[in-house]
């Protein structure tokens, strides 16, 4: 059960908490253990739980007992989904409403990560977390009805939209640039999609934030800044110090079976409204990514 401990850093109150976490090898779950430390018992579980199996769900989360549940479980396959539509919308929608499920039997809350991908992507202003979504795609459709399988279950919920992670944990941009950088002399990269990177450490932090202050609802949490996916190419080389040639191409050049938003940027209105410092520039954490976090993690390639 939860204990009274004592003021965050965050400038809140807190609570020891023990807390059941999918998703745990990906980099946002590795990430969130993390940045937890010893602060709060983290149960962790990946492939180990089948999200999908609602039975199994609600069994685990009776044993663990937790005071919240935390899915950062998801099929990130963008363009996989496209032939693999049961099994997105199982692990996105039908694994959400599990856990939400088992969140309501237990009368805890859920803290739920989606996706910048729920909007068109035809705006050119920052979405707010009260722009309405309309997805394209199976992966982007998924991660919607995912979300509006949480809401619909459960008051008790923070739903968290991010965008372009990247993290020492997982496959991502940035490991597979600098992958790029290490056997090619010159490669294309997309220019004419906008969004926001994040790293997947920052993004933890500001969970942790988020869940103690403890005011439900939707929130937009990136890295602040944007750039296109050949402009971010651009400052990973920079900063790691590679010599390549980086194209600009366009996305009917690219040739994806999945389409993707043209535009992504969001805007963390909510942050703003409930006093929440915003993450700190993209460009200022890629750097912390390279040069520091990234040659220290001793893992495996996920």
């Amino acid at each position: 059960m939860a204990k009274f401990s004592c003021v965050g850093e965050s400038g809140y109150y807190y609570y020891v908490m023990r807390i059941l976490l999918t998703g745990s090898e990906g980099q946002l779950g590795y990430d969130f253990q993390y940045v937890c430390g010893s602060r709060h018992e983290v149960v962790a579980h990946d492939i180990d739980l089948d999200i999908t199996d609602g039975k199994r769900v609600l069994e685990r989360a009776k044993e663990v007992r937790p005071d919240i549940i935390v899915n950062a479980a998801a099929y990130t396959d963008v363009d996989g989904a496209e032939s693999n539509e049961i099994l997105a919308y199982r692990v996105n929608a039908l694994g959400a409403y599990n856990l939400a499920s088992a969140c309501l039997e237990l009368d805890i809350p859920l803290l739920h990560i989606s996706t910048d991908f729920v909007f068109s992507g035809e705006s050119d202003v920052p979405y707010t977390e009260f722009d309405s979504p309309a997805p394209r795609g199976v992966y982007a459709k998924s991660k919607y009805a995912g979300e509006c399988f949480v809401r619909m279950l459960l008051r008790k919920h923070f739903i968290v939209r991010t965008s372009w992670l990247f993290g020492v944990a997982g496959k991502n941009f940035v490991r597979t640039m600098l992958k790029a950088g290490n056997n090619n002399k010159e490669i294309n990269v997309v220019n004419d999609q906008r969004g926001s990177p994040t790293y997947s450490r920052d993004l933890a932090l500001k969970l942790f934030e988020i869940i103690e202050k403890g005011i439900f609802g939707t929130y937009h949490v990136s890295n602040t800044g944007s750039c296109t996916w050949f402009e971010f190419a651009k400052q990973i080389f920079e900063i790691a110090g590679v010599d390549i040639i980086v194209n600009p191409i366009t996305t009917d050049e690219f040739k994806s079976p999945a389409p993707r938003p043209a535009f992504s940027v969001m805007r963390g209105l909510s942050l703003e409204m409930w006093g929440f410092k915003p993450l700190r520039h993209y460009r200022d954490a890629l750097c912390d990514f390279i040069l520091r976090d990234l040659p220290s993690y001793k893992g495996s390639e996920k």
